[in-house]
Parts: structure tokens; sequence; C-alpha cells
């Protein structure tokens, strides 16, 4: 028995009942920025893109390149790119940057042949990005994500194309560096693929090297080095409960990269220890792909799966915690949900309810938890961290169940073969 054929007849209206949804989403969030951008002012973490990309503008100095950074160089690109309507529209042009970025996706999802259940996943993307829509369009995740959709979307059929966008999107933000990696372990052109992911990276190397920053470049590597334990990361979570129950931990502010940090009791221990925890879960979980490719797991659900549990480590086992994070969950479970429907209900009802709680702490409610440690916003944070868990564990889960595939059925993709 093979899996019923979609209703071809009705995919135009579904198709423009997406966009309609899209469109109004979009329209809503202009809308609430107007003020500012009318103001000539910028919200969130684009008050210091402006800053960044503006003193790259007028002194020729370039994070990243010429100077050491936080983010990786290719971060200055959508910097830039925003910059291009001025300095007092710079809200407008990441907006509008974040707009084209997330129509891209929509679009990825609504018309690739690779994905059986697009119109849904388009829906799912749109209503996650709704829900937190004051990280998706203030931070730079909100350019990696939709980017990372298209490379996921791809990888199946043009592998070489999906390893030129995840490497420019790890080049933005080093989360991607989690699909590159399950695509380099499922992809049959593996060779082609590492040879565009080098060409891409060699690109910017190489822009750097020609300006004498090379050393630079790869800054941002050791930037995380003596951060302590966020207040937000899931594995603080006990700490933040000692913390407002008195138990000899307390929270800080670090002045230097303005974050909270839990201090005391086994925070400075576990800190010490997450980099080791994140290297080995990485390297279970690439030990788990292989072994699933080697019982001939199905390619495009293997790299999908793979990228939510490793995309699950990446926050999991992180001593950062920030909200942006979820959007990194958000761009894989929409590629998943689009390739498998029904079969990922359960990380993308987790995922409504993930977006729901981060943004009820932040930003409604975030300074009643960074100033006053409030119990009930601590709860909400706390079971933001716990459906985070249980989406990472669901996701290591489906790794080791995916060489069973469901009885009867074709394999998903591609979809011509139906």
């Amino acid at each position: 028995m093979t899996p019923p054929r979609p209703d071809r007849t009705a995919l135009p209206a579904r198709r423009s009942s997406v966009l309609a949804v899209f469109a109004a989403v979009h329209v809503l969030a202009f809308v609430l920025l107007l003020p500012r951008i009318i103001a000539g002012e910028t919200y969130g973490d684009v008050v210091l893109y402006r800053h960044w990309a503006f003193h790259g503008f007028s002194t020729g100095v370039w994070l990243g390149i010429d100077d050491a950074w936080v983010y990786p160089a290719g971060a200055m690109l959508p910097m830039i790119v925003a910059g291009l309507l001025g300095q007092e529209l710079y809200l407008l042009g990441w907006f509008l940057l974040c707009l084209v970025l997330n129509l891209t996706a929509v679009l990825a999802l609504l018309n690739s042949g690779a994905t059986r259940y697009g119109w849904q996943a388009a829906y799912l993307w749109t209503l996650l990005t709704a829900i937190l829509g004051p990280v998706a369009f203030a931070r730079v995740d909100g350019v990696t994500g939709p980017l990372v959709v298209v490379g996921l979307i791809c990888a199946a059929a043009h592998p070489v194309f999906a390893s030129s966008v995840l490497s420019l999107a790890t080049w933005i933000k080093v989360w991607p560096a989690a699909a590159v990696l399950a695509l380099l372990i499922t992809a049959r052109a593996r060779g082609r693929v590492v040879l565009a992911g080098l060409l891409v990276s060699g690109v910017i190397v190489g822009v750097a090297a020609s300006r004498g920053g090379l050393g630079n470049v790869v800054g941002f590597l050791s930037t995380q080095g003596e951060r302590g334990m966020q207040l937000e990361a899931p594995l603080a979570t006990p700490g933040l409960w000692q913390a407002i129950l008195g138990d000899a931990t307390t929270v800080e502010f670090n002045a230097e990269i303005h974050t909270m940090e839990i201090r005391g009791s086994f925070a400075e221990p576990l800190a010490a220890l997450m980099d080791a925890f994140l290297c080995l879960a990485v390297a279970s979980i690439a030990l788990l792909m292989v072994a699933a490719l080697r019982k001939r797991a199905d390619r495009a659900q293997l790299v999908v799966t793979g990228t939510l549990a490793l995309v699950g480590a990446l926050i999991v086992f992180n001593k950062v915690g920030s909200p942006q994070f979820m959007l990194w969950l958000v761009a894989v479970i929409s590629v998943g949900a689009a390739l498998n429907g029904r079969r990922w209900i359960v990380p993308s009802a987790l995922m409504v309810l993930i977006a729901v709680l981060t943004t009820l702490v932040y930003p409604i409610f975030y300074i009643q938890l960074h100033e006053a440690l409030q119990p009930g916003v601590a709860l909400l944070l706390s079971a933001r961290n716990l459906l985070v868990v249980v989406v990472f564990g669901w996701a290591v889960r489906q790794l080791r169940l995916l060489p069973s595939s469901v009885p009867g059925t074709a394999p998903l993709t591609p979809l011509s073969r139906r």
C-alpha cells in the first residue's frame, strides 16, 4: 500500500492561503516596528548590528576581519546589507532582509518536489515566526534560520548547492555547522559537498587574508571559553532554582558580555565541563548517524533527523541560553514536518509550546526574571528548557529507529517516484 497522493488541485489555493497568512504576519510585524523606524531607532540586537556596520563604513575597520569579534566574519554581510538604506532606516533594512529570507524559506517549503507536506510546514514556519517575532526580527539567527531551511530542503536533490548555502550560514552564525556535519555524513557526493563548503569558506578567509586579518577570522572560536553558566541555559535550571531558594548560589551580571550568569554551588564546575559534554554528544550523534546509514536509512530523513539531534545538543549542552536559539529548532523542525507530516507531530507541537514559553520569558517577563528572580517566571523558563531536552531526546531516539521504516510505505523522497 502506497501513501495517498496529495490533492494537486487544492495546492494552489493552499499556497495562496499560506502566502496570505505570511503577509499578514509580516505586515503586523512591520506595523509594530513602524514607530521605531520612523524615529530612526532600532530594536533588540539590531542596535549593535547598526553600530558595527556603520563603524565599518566610517572607519574601514571591519569586525571579524580587521579586529576580533564574537561572531564569524560572515555575520557582517547581513549587517552591511541592512545598512544600504542608511543609518536612519537601518531597522527597515533589517526587517526587509528578514522578510525576503523568510519568504524564500516559505517558497522552498511550498514548491520543493522533495517535500510531501510543504504547505503544512509553511504554516508551521509562519506561526512560529509570529510567536518568536521579538527575536526573529531582531537577531542574526533570524537570517540563518531561513538559509538552513533552504539548505536542508535541497540536501537530497542538490547536495552541492545545499553545502554552499549551509556553509555560508555557518560563517554568519556557527550553529548551521550541525546541518553541514549531517550533510557530510549522509551525502553520496561527499567530495563535491566538501569542495563546495571549502570554496565558500575560502572566499571568506581569502578576503580576510587579503586585509591581513587572518587571525581574527577564527577569533570567535575562543570568545566563549571564559563564560559562566548563563541564567537561561537548559542545564543551568537547577542552579536557577538554587539561587531562588537562596542555596549558596547567586545570579550575577557579567558586564563584559552583558549576560546574567549563575555563580556558586555546582555552576562553575559544570561550566568547565560543558564543552566536553558538547563534544561527546556531537560525536555520539555522528556515530548514530553513521550506524543508521549503514543500515540503509533514508538519507533525506537521516539528514534532517540528525540535524535536529545535533542542534538539540548545541542548545542543551551550551553555557549560553539565549532565546534566539529556539529559531534553530524552528528551522529544522519545519523541514522535518515538510518531509514527514504527522510523524513529526511531537516535535512540531512541542515547538509551538517552546515558542510561546520563550516569548513569555523574553521579552514579556524578562525583567522579572533577571532583576527579581520571580519563581513564576522561572517556572516558565524551566518548562521551556525541559521541553527542549524532550525534543533533543526525541530526535536521538528517532535516529535509532530510522532503519525501521513504517511497514508498507514507499520512500519519502524523491516525490517524483510517487
